[in-house]
Order: structure tokens, then C-alpha cells, then sequence
């Protein structure tokens, strides 16, 4: 059964142009010392002035995306600017890369311990290059890109505080991120400079994390691509990384028009939707154990708004690439989910955490780990991808 995606798209554009990009343009600034507020309140209200550096280059990012988009507002720009000067001149370490967080005035208050911060100012300084054609802005997202790269081997660095006795493992995560990186340098820089670490990145993902006999990635997987299943760390799955992290293969298949590529990229993403989804009071879980035993992490079963957001997006790039009824099936069905338990009724934004039967644990629009990121890139990119197909 074929879909018309028109309503579907109007609904969409109603909520990102209307209501999500309004809401994060209004209350997120700082116009006092720059840089962005996170921590938002279910009203848009700040309880919190911590400026956490993924959260901070993601807000550049996305201004500066839909400053090139049919959304654009000059105060996207604008916005997307004043974070970057106050990033760039407060948020490096002596060594280049970037602190985890600052305070409201820029003084650094967490140590530069996580690669990723690296990764999101490479994509925030990458697009607003594209939106500008700074040079400055170029040059900063090639240093923090290559500072990524070559932080991977060994990504906390002198901040690790593991022993020798602790597994030595490879993350999904840090494989994830590249091959996704790779094709926004690509596309916004214009450079084949990254070609290879992105397919490197892909082959990686697809080679060592994939578990053809559970139908699951894996979150961690031992250096040679065993899998250790003795271990929670061995055992941990998140859906919601493996469904982003097929959406970002099969848009790098796409582009390079591996037809094999994709289709594997597809049926990956059949089976976590199969495992990953609850069937009992629907949406996706966080965390899950390949075995079922026991999980560590106590928020295990709840349903977080990223995951959704990400299972839309791969749902339809798969549909679109496959025609495969499977997939158009499960958008219908996460997002049917998506608009009824996490769709704030009434205020703008969606609620971030809710427990396993649907219902919010919390009202807050932002805050260390939510920003204005997965929700607007997956309703651009939904749209992007439903307007092609109609």
C-alpha cells in the first residue's frame, strides 16, 4: 500500500517551522556573554546556564542548516554566528580540542574527556562554512575534524580513567559518528579530503558490529570483532544508535551507489526494529541486553525522544531506497507513537523521557544530553525524504 505524504509533510513542516525553530530561537540565546542556553524548561524558561559543548556546536549546525533551507531567516545566521565566535574563542584547550562544557561566562568547568565535542564542532563549523563561505570557518572544522580522527585510538586520552584490567573494546559510537561526519564535510566543505576515513568508518560499522545471528549491532565489540557475550558491556544494545547509525550508511551508499551496500544497510535495519521495538506498549526501548539478562543502566526500558526521532528517518530513507512496504509500515507506526506520547500538546517541543507505558518522567525541552538537534534534523530530513518520493 502506497502513501500519500502530503499530510504527512504539512504536519511535519507545521511542527519544525512553526512551532520547534520559533521555540529554540526565542529562548536559547545568550545575548549576555553568547554561546546558547540548553537547560529549557517545559516553557522555555533556562534552569540551568552549564553550556555543554555537543549541545552548543549542534544548535550552530542546525542554524546554519536551515538558514540554507526553505525555512531561512537572516536571524539564523546571526544566531549561528555569535555560537561560533563564542565557542571558537572560548571552548579549546591548549591542545585544540574541545572542553565537555563551560560555564555562562566561557570559563572552562568540565575537561575536554569526550572526542564528541570535537565531532559536533567539525559539523557546526562545516555548515556554517557552507552557509557563509568563511574561511575561518573552514579552517575550524578541518582541525576539529582531524582532531576526531586522530583522537580515536585513544578518545580520553589523558583523561581515561580505565586500567589495564578493563576489556579493551571498540565503540559503535565513535564508527558511527565518522561515517556520518565524513558525508557532512563532504557535502559542506566540498572536499574528498575524508573520503577514505568515511569508508573506513562504513566498512567498520557494517563488518565488526553486525551480529548476523541475533540481527543486532552491537555497541561494543572486542578490537578483532568478536563479540563478548560474558559481559553486560559485550551484551549492550541501543537501537536507537543502530537505526541512526543506517540511515547515515545508506545515505553514504546512496551517494557512492552501492546497491549491495544498501540492501544489507536495510535488512540491518529490519532486524533492530524487530528487536528493539516494545511490543507490548509500542515505541523503542533504550537499552537492551542481546540475551536478556539483566540491564546495568537503570533507564533501561524507557523511551527517549532521540531514538524515535532517528527510526523515522531510517525507516523512510529505507522505504525510499528499498519500496519495501516493511519500512513504510514501521515510520507509520513510530510515528503515530512519536506525536502522540512525546508532542508537547501545549507548548512548543517535544518531551525527552518518558517511561516504558508512554508517559513523561519529565517536562524539560532541553538539557545536558537534549538540544535543538535530533527532533529538527529529523523532521527536515523526513521531509526532505517524503518530498522526494511524492
Amino acid at each position: 500500500m502506497s502513501m500519500n505524504f502530503k499530510p504527512c509533510i504539512e504536519r511535519y513542516e507545521h511542527e519544525l517551522a512553526e512551532r520547534l525553530i520559533p521555540f529554540w530561537e526565542k529562548n536559547c540565546v545568550d545575548r549576555e556573554f553568547g554561546g546558547y542556553f540548553t537547560s529549557l524548561d517545559r516553557d522555555g524558561s533556562v534552569y540551568d546556564t552549564e553550556k555543554y559543548m555537543w549541545m552548543q556546536w549542534r544548535i550552530v549546525y542546525m542554524f546554519s542548516t536551515f538558514y540554507l533551507s526553505p525555512y531561512r531567516k537572516d536571524s539564523h545566521l546571526e544566531i549561528a554566528r555569535q555560537g561560533f565566535d563564542f565557542l571558537t574563542r572560548h571552548g579549546k584547550s591548549e591542545d585544540g580540542t574541545y572542553y565537555f562544557a563551560l560555564n555562562r561566562r566561557g570559563e572552562p568547568s568540565v575537561a575536554p574527556y569526550n572526542i564528541f565535542s570535537d565531532c559536533f564542532a567539525a559539523m557546526g563549523a562545516a555548515a556554517l562554512y557552507q552557509a557563509t563561505g568563511d574561511p575561518a570557518c573552514k579552517a575550524e572544522a578541518d582541525s576539529a575534524m582531524q582532531s576526531y580522527i586522530r583522537r580515536m585510538d585513544n578518545p580520553k586520552g589523558r583523561w581515561e580513567k580505565s586500567l589495564p584490567g578493563r576489556a579493551k573494546r571498540l565503540s559503535l559510537g565513535h564508527f558511527m559518528i565518522l561515517a556520518n561526519l565524513g558525508c557532512v564535510m563532504k557535502e559542506c566543505l566540498g572536499t574528498d579530503q575524508y573520503d577514505a576515513d568515511t569508508e573506513r568508518a562504513v566498512r567498520t560499522v557494517m563488518e565488526k558490529f553486525w551480529n548476523p545471528e541475533y540481527r543486532v549491532l552491537f555497541e561494543n565489540v572486542n578490537p578483532d570483532g568478536s563479540f563478548d557475550l560474558d559481559s553486560c558491556d559485550g551484551r549492550f544494545i541501543n537501537p536507537g544508535h543502530g537505526l541512526e547509525s543506517m540511515w547515515f550508511v545508506l545515505q553514504y551508499a546512496e551517494k557512492i551507489n552501492d546497491k549491495a551496500l544498501i540492501a544489507q544497510a536495510a535488512d540491518i535495519i529490519k532486524g533492530l526494529f524487530e528487536f528493539g521495538t516494545d511490543k507490548e506498549y509500542g515505541g523503542i526501548y533504550y537499552f537492551m541486553d542481546v540475551l536478556g539478562k539483566p540491564h546495568i543502566e537503570l533507564q533501561w526500558d524507557m523511551k527517549l525522544w532521540w531514538p524515535h526521532n532517528e527510526a523515522v528517518i531510517a525507516a523512510l530513507f529505507a522505504y525510499r531506497l528499498t519500496g519495501d512496504e516493511y519500512f513504510l509500515d514501521r515510520f507509520r507506526e513510530i510515528d503515530e507513537y512519536s506525536f502522540r506520547h512525546f508532542r508537547d500538546p501545549d507548548y512548543p517541543d517535544w518531551y525527552a523521557y518518558l517511561n516504558r507505558r508512554g508517559e513523561p518522567t519529565h517536562l524539560l525541552k532541553g538539557g545536558k544530553w537534549k538540544t535543538f538537534f535530533h527532533l529538527p534534523r529529523s523532521l527536515y530530513l523526513c521531509i526532505n525524504q517524503m518530498k522526494k518520493m511524492s
